[in-house]
């Protein structure tokens, strides 16, 4: 291995242990998080999750297909999951709507 390459990975290294150590150097300062900030973080999860799996429902194969069979899976799947709060239920039902829809248009 190069110099330059050991170098990069000590940097590489140096700097995620750092970043990691930094949370439990400031950890008594980031205790009182303002109720703003925590109403922020929570919505995290939730647009993660939507800007993952909106462009694989909504464009499948690169091109708009709104009423397709994985978008209307995934709405359905997405109102399971709202009504009953079940990650199973919403997988299967998805699933189940996915496979059914694409077996029937072929």
């Amino acid at each position: 291995m190069t110099p330059a390459a050991v170098a990069v990975v000590v940097a590489a290294g140096l700097g995620t242990f750092l970043i990691r150590a930094s949370f439990l150097a400031f950890a008594d300062r980031m205790a009182a998080v303002p109720a703003n900030v925590k109403t922020v973080l929570r919505m995290i999860p939730a647009a993660a999750l939507a800007a993952l799996t909106a462009p694989a429902l909504l464009r499948p194969d690169g091109h708009w297909d709104v009423l397709g069979p994985t978008a209307v899976a995934g709405l359905a799947a997405a109102v399971v999951a709202f009504r009953f709060r079940s990650i199973l239920a919403s997988l299967v039902v998805g699933f189940a709507i996915l496979i059914g829809l694409q077996q029937l248009l072929g």
